[in-house]
């Protein structure tokens, strides 16, 4: 007997298979967790020529670069999000908003990707935004809703099974009835503590004061860490709107973030924010400040946090400031070195567009930041038309850094010298 659904009619088979879509995910997440096979045996592989990236090297012509940089179009990679680069040097996986992660192998080494394709393709993702390794080789994916860890990824995903275990199972990252289409952009990072260091979008331009309580347990609206098998968990940033890039300062530990600063206030406030963090519990402002010292509407009558930190950086108001990296390579000139390259998205938010770029950011011995600049830009012509948007910033083990770009998707590789 078919059921009537809307504008469809389902056949009680149809039916069944349906609602069993989520019980064959779990199931096959299971049969991962115990090294079974899920009888998964196709990859879906992305072209890597064509006239796509012939259109995309196009573009990069325009791009501008301090002298003795180049740029070159890495690998075609659809609505590439956020990298993690095997402690290896073997695959880059690369995230994404929608339901695919990607594996990015350069094979011959001669710094041009000769294979991209879907990472774990027997598991289901949603929102899979946020990749990070240890050092040890553990990769772990922070999704919408859930975090999971595959153990030796970089060896093991030219197989479509690759074991995969639970670190935060689905439903518990944040709570189910908080679960949003907007700010679920994770990011993750494994601390010098050894421990996962998670962020956690708020949903809201501004959120009303009744979540407040919530958000502050949860950490909501903050960056949470806990130990790498999900134990302990902790929140350990608050007041923080929606940040979707971290990195710890390899000269002292401590944590650096950008955060993405409240929409409809006009084009030029409030700023955007790099914020440096030196010890636990510290909060940065929001929902107070929308942005820098910029008090928001909505909690304008409220007082803010005593010890309220403020940015580190204010950045242009509007350029979505997002992946982040501290530059530890030996490639580029030294004055880079130590410091922080970051992706200037580009906001829905401002009339005359501005960001898609990489940013540069010094950042001095005692851990204060010395000037920010434009380091490679160019994805914005003269008819203020987006070409590209810079999403993330990951370094490869020669010294040269990936760009990811939502829009074109696809990776840039940055090097220097010949």
């Amino acid at each position: 007997m078919p059921f009537a659904t809307g504008v469809k009619t389902l056949t009680v088979s149809a039916l069944a298979m349906l609602l069993a879509t989520p019980a064959l995910a779990q199931t096959n997440l299971e049969k991962l967790s115990g090294f079974k096979q899920t009888g998964v045996t196709e990859f879906e592989f992305i072209e890597q020529g064509g006239d796509n990236a012939a259109a995309i090297r196009e573009t990069l012509k325009r791009i501008t670069l301090p002298e003795g940089f180049k740029i070159e179009l890495y690998a075609i990679v659809p609505d590439a999000r956020h990298m993690a680069v095997g402690p290896q040097g073997i695959v880059t996986f690369v995230g994404t908003r929608k339901t695919d992660v990607w594996s990015v192998t350069d094979r011959n080494k001669d710094r041009v990707a000769d294979e991209v394709k879907r990472f774990a393709p027997s598991i289901e993702f949603a929102i899979p935004n946020g990749p990070c390794f240890s050092k040890d080789g553990f990769l772990y994916i922070a999704e919408q809703n859930r975090v999971l860890v595959y153990p030796a990824a970089e060896f093991f995903y030219e197989s479509p099974d690759v074991a995969a275990f639970n670190v935060v199972p689905g439903g518990k990252l944040i709570p189910v009835e908080e679960e949003s289409y907007n700010h679920t952009a994770r990011v993750c990072r494994i601390g010098p503590d050894d421990k996962l260091y998670i962020s956690l979008g708020q949903p809201f331009n501004v959120f009303p004061e009744e979540k407040m309580d919530l958000y502050n347990q949860t950490g909501i609206g903050g960056i949470i860490r806990m130990n790498r098998d999900g134990t302990g968990r902790e929140v350990y940033t608050y007041g923080v709107r929606n940040s979707v890039g971290m990195d710890f300062n390899p000269a002292n530990g401590e944590l650096w973030f950008t955060d993405n600063q409240v929409d409809g206030m006009g084009d030029d406030i409030p700023p955007g924010e790099l914020n440096r963090q030196t010890a636990a519990g510290q909060h940065f402002g929001f929902p107070w400040y929308g942005g820098g010292d910029t008090r928001t509407n909505e909690y304008v009558g409220s007082e803010p946090p005593m010890d309220n930190v403020m940015p580190a950086v204010n950045m242009v108001a509007h350029a979505a400031d997002l992946g982040m990296i501290f530059y530890t390579g030996r490639m580029f000139p030294q004055k880079y070195r130590g410091g922080i390259f970051s992706a200037q998205h580009g906001s829905w938010n401002r009339t005359t567009p501005v960001g898609a770029r990489v940013m540069f950011t010094s950042v001095n011995e005692d851990g204060s930041v010395g000037e920010s600049i434009p380091f490679a830009e160019g994805w914005i012509d003269q008819n203020g038309e987006y070409l590209g948007r810079p999403v993330d910033v990951a370094q490869l083990r020669d010294g040269s850094i990936l760009v990811s770009d939502d829009l074109a998707g696809a990776l840039y590789r940055i090097s220097y010298g010949n």
